[in-house]
């Protein structure tokens, strides 16, 4: 989530030496563990593990604070497809990016997928602050105005600033100009920011027609060029070009290629949750079996859902339903820009109690850094409870263990599971991020002002409607229409350096240890 005065204020923390030795501590004894460093077995998996809570709610609060601009189009109405890229797993990604080509001659930009935020904008040339290299291992590349024959600025005369300057997503010097370009800042909670102007130039993309083929389109579009970023945004190991902001603000690219004619006013994503990472993203609906669908509250600023209650072993938590009740300082958010989960801070002791009270008795919990833990020898699924969330209209989401926990080590064939939903300390908004959105489809349907979900494996093709009404199947992100590779897709392979320089990092502090 990225609302520009969002702060998550949260300081429970899991490092990864304290989740090891809280782990050797439960088996008998720190100094036990310390004395057979060869034992020690630190896995990679997901729910994310071996990494510091605090830096992934960290990662959060930098993202929690973005908020907000139309032209021509060559497109045919369609659906449009995305490739999926990135992990919720903190060793590979810690993220979910897509690529976008803009400008003529074009180029390809990798950009964070944000359904909590409006604007699409990259890092533009020339910029003070922004990452010349990323630990992605993706070519990052700088957006310049004056090398595409196709772009243009947009002054703060034009009416799609007049339309930002009403929201909050553009400034004008009020001494300069009406030819003064229109342009932007973004502050965020962890007093990180970025700043520029907006430009109206050419995106690229595909789109999936109604006869089973892929066209090449484009539409002109409006969108952010920042030259100056602060904060975390400077910071490498983790950059990307920008932000693709799929909120439903009027002029979200998401609205403007629906006013164009080019695509449908819903979206949907599907997020796997495997280590390799990637899914699906269309502009289009999914239509897959068991979806259900509960109202969008109208007239929010993010995707605020009418959450009601949440169950744990099927028992319903002693939780005041109107601590659920949506208003400018309360509700449940979906946010793809969140890693974590965030619970309202008077719903988080009854959600942890009951997750302790229901837990197998062959489970040992712990406390590690004032934050629940819990070891075991056995399946998660069969160790820990199911949790539901029920929303308006009786509408169920179910929440698997591995959507709530983070693992954090693991000594023999004993493992370290601690709870990665956190509390939002001193406010009552609750955030669905990664963690309990991957491994589902989920259907943002601007339309009719409601979203579906259903589990669902994100590796496998699923039917999208088109414009024309008829389904289509879509895998995105793996293949163009011809078979092959998509270009400039950067490997699992490629990414897994970033992973072993964290390994290598804690076996220097534990000693070696065998990785899968």
């Amino acid at each position: 989530m990225r609302p520009r005065t969002a702060e998550v204020a949260v300081k429970v923390a899991v490092s990864v030496a304290a989740a090891v030795l809280a782990l050797a501590a439960a088996l008998g004894g720190a100094a036990d563990a310390a004395a057979a460093p060869a034992a020690l077995r630190l896995e990679r998996a997901l729910p994310p593990k071996g990494v510091p809570v605090e830096h992934l709610k960290e990662r959060d609060r930098a993202r929690h604070g973005r908020r907000g601009l139309l032209g021509g189009s060559s497109a045919v109405a369609g659906v449009v497809d995305f490739p999926v890229e990135g992990s919720a797993n903190p060793y590979m990604v810690g993220l979910y990016f897509t690529r976008v080509k803009l400008g003529n001659p074009s180029k390809e930009y990798f950009v964070q997928i944000d359904t909590g935020s409006d604007i699409l904008w990259v890092a533009c040339s020339p910029c003070t602050g922004c990452p010349t290299s990323s630990g992605l291992n993706i070519q990052l590349e700088f957006f310049n105005p004056d090398t595409s024959s196709t772009s243009s600025r947009i002054p703060c005369s034009d009416d799609r600033c007049t339309a930002a300057l009403q929201t909050g997503e553009a400034v004008c010097l009020t001494s300069g100009s009406s030819s003064s370009p229109c342009g932007y800042t973004f502050t965020y909670g962890d007093g990180s920011g970025t700043s520029g102007y907006y430009v109206s130039d050419t995106m690229y993309f595909d789109t999936v027609m109604g006869n089973e083929q892929t066209a090449n389109s484009s539409a002109s579009i409006v969108f952010g060029c920042s030259n100056s970023q602060s904060g975390d945004l400077t910071k490498t190991d983790r950059a990307v070009d920008g932000i693709f902001g799929f909120g439903q603000h009027p002029l979200s690219v998401v609205s403007q290629l629906n006013s164009l004619g080019v695509s449908p006013k819903v979206f949907s994503h599907c997020l796997k949750g495997s280590d390799n990472g990637g899914g699906i993203l269309v502009l289009g609906e999914i239509v897959e079996p068991g979806l259900v669908y509960t109202p969008l509250v109208p007239s929010q600023p993010h995707y605020n859902l009418n959450m009601e209650s949440i169950v744990v072993n099927g028992q319903k938590l002693p939780i005041d339903s109107s601590l659920f009740t949506t208003s400018n300082t309360q509700g449940t958010i979906v946010d793809s820009g969140t890693t974590l989960a965030y619970l309202a801070d008077g719903a988080y002791d009854p959600f942890v109690n009951a997750i302790t009270a229901a837990v197998s008795p062959s489970v040992q919990s712990i406390v590690s850094k004032g934050n629940q833990c819990f070891v075991t020898s056995s399946s998660v699924d069969s160790s820990f409870p199911m949790v539901t969330l029920y929303f308006m209209g009786g509408v169920v989401m179910t929440v698997k263990p591995e959507n709530y926990l983070l693992q954090q080590a693991s000594i023999d064939n004993n493992v370290l599971w601690c709870i990665g939903w956190q509390r939002n300390q001193g406010q009552e908004i609750t955030i669905l991020g990664d963690l309990v959105l991957k491994d589902k489809i989920f259907v943002y349907d601007l339309a009719n002002m409601r979203m579906g979900w259903a589990d669902y494996d994100c590796s496998t093709a699923v039917n999208v409607t088109t414009s024309s009404g008829k389904n289509q199947f879509v895998n995105t992100g793996q293949f163009d229409v011809n078979g092959s590779p998509r270009r400039g897709a950067p490997s699992h392979s490629g990414m897994i350096p970033t992973a072993v320089a964290v390994a290598v990092a804690v076996a220097l502090v534990f000693g070696a240890f065998p990785r899968r």
